[in-house]
């Protein structure tokens, strides 16, 4: 039997990383098994789903590399196939329909609420015999027995059916509900394993009563527990909740996040890194743990500067000059972007970091940061500034071996610390006192833009002493 999972969205919210998880997994387990993986967009809620939540789904499975087999399918595609298998219920006994009002429900959960038991319809329309009208249709869930399936996860469940309500599968409108289309789909769609989250695991029992009215298997079930914020609660947009497509937006690799997303609450002895290959081959959902798991950024920056120095340059520099891009920034006017890259991958942990302290080589900066030019930019350094800018122009090969031997040699020479010549060129050609090592710094920023912003350096202490 061909292994089959599915994942299945909802657009009315951003995919957030719980979500993303949920697809790694499923996605892990096809491969796996050499299976299939089904792409579903569960888009029933017309009110709630929007055309922004759908490209994120889509644009952030795109952009993990979460490739589908099947899909997308869109269940608002689907509305004759639910009326169809709902009408096949109807017949043979296993729904009906039901008139009660919103007031009348309301009461039945308020009346039950406080006498401490749990909210559920009474059953009232179940023996009437009511016709199609102003009416939904609910599910007749069986009185009696229970349900028992073995949660791949969560190990042996057991529900009575007396807890279960009989659930509405179609609105007045005949518009279908949840747990009706989600077993409609599995069923058509041949899902052999569906891995979800543990919010949904009151909703199984349910689901696996349907399955059976209509006289097919139920796939077999995992229920993965929840990402929690590192306090321990439901995650929040600053923690954690946001698109998915943010991560990408901050400078997040996807093999990283991938990375970062399968280590929480699955696991192989202690190894930390792993690539997509190894882990399709050793991901197996029987070894993901029950209990929660909560979001550890550090984690995830550790995980991205790794990746980040171990990258392919020229892989890097594609997402790069998209933040670049939105940053205004032309890289025509700077660096080529594979050396800044080399040079920039040891120092920053995210790829905004890494556009954002490389601006420097492209856009001419109009003031100095005040502290780095007070400590650095003083009268004392005039004359060496001018004979670093003599000895810098005189350079035929401007590499980082002459650019550090004419420092190196100016520092012997006036018997100084290399640190005491460099720091303040390095103030000079970028206005401020941090960049990469000051012979990358001049070599990315290329000899004619170096000399420049160097003669700038040093008109700043003549107009500053004459002042």
């Amino acid at each position: 039997m061909t292994i089959k999972t599915r994942f299945a969205p909802s657009p009315t919210g951003l995919l957030h990383i719980g979500g993303v998880r949920t697809a790694l997994f499923s996605w892990l387990y096809a491969r796996h098994h050499k299976g299939q993986f089904v792409l579903r967009i569960e888009d029933t809620d017309r009110e709630r789903s929007t055309d922004e939540a759908l490209q994120v789904i889509l644009n952030g499975m795109a952009w993990l590399g979460l490739s589908h087999d099947e899909g997308p399918y869109y269940q608002t595609q689907r509305f004759d196939r639910y009326l169809e298998v709902i009408n096949e219920l109807l017949d043979k006994g296993h729904a009906y329909y039901c008139e009660c009002s919103k007031e009348r429900l309301e009461q039945i959960r308020e009346t039950a609420m406080s006498r401490g038991e749990k909210p559920r319809y009474d059953g009232r329309c179940r023996s009437l015999n009511l016709c199609k009208g102003k009416t939904v249709i609910r599910f007749k869930n069986p009185i009696d027995g229970v349900v028992t399936f073995k949660d791949q996860v969560q190990g042996d469940m057991v529900f009575e059916n007396k807890e279960l309500d009989d659930l509405i599968i179609a609105r007045s409108d005949l518009s279908p509900t949840y747990n009706l289309t989600v077993v409609v789909d599995d069923m058509d769609m041949g899902i052999t394993e569906v891995i979800r989250g543990d919010d949904h695991l009151n909703n199984t029992p349910r689901q696996i009563n349907i399955f059976s009215a209509l006289g097919v298997k139920a796939p077999t079930y995992a229920h993965i527990p929840m990402i929690l914020s590192p306090e321990g609660k439901k995650l929040s947009k600053r923690d954690g909740a946001a698109s998915v497509l943010q991560y990408r937006d901050d400078g997040i690799l996807p093999e990283a996040l991938l990375n970062y997303l399968v280590r929480l609450g699955w696991s192989r002895g202690d190894q930390e890194i792993f690539s997509i290959d190894e882990m399709v081959s050793a991901f197996d959902i029987k070894d993901v743990n029950k209990s929660a798991s909560s979001i550890n950024s550090e984690k995830l920056l550790w995980l991205n500067q790794h990746y980040i120095k171990h990258a392919d340059n020229k892989l890097l520099s594609k997402p790069l000059t998209d933040l670049f891009e939105v940053m205004n920034i032309d890289i025509e006017n700077g660096p080529k972007l594979e050396d800044l890259i080399e040079v920039q991958k040891h120092r920053t942990e995210t790829l905004m970091e890494m556009a954002e302290q490389s601006t420097l080589f492209y856009n001419t900066f109009e003031e100095y940061d005040a502290n780095a030019a007070k400590k650095h930019l003083r009268p004392v350094m005039l004359e060496p500034l001018k004979e670093l800018y003599d000895s810098l122009s005189d350079l035929s090969e401007w590499d980082n071996k002459n650019i550090k031997d004419v420092i190196e040699k100016m520092a012997k020479d006036l018997d100084i610390k290399m640190g005491k010549l460099a720091q303040p060129l390095r103030v000079a050609v970028t206005g401020a006192g941090v960049s990469p090592s000051i012979d990358d710094t001049l070599r990315l920023l290329g000899q004619e833009k170096s000399l420049i912003r160097l003669r700038k350096g040093i008109e700043f202490i003549e107009n500053r002493s004459s002042s």
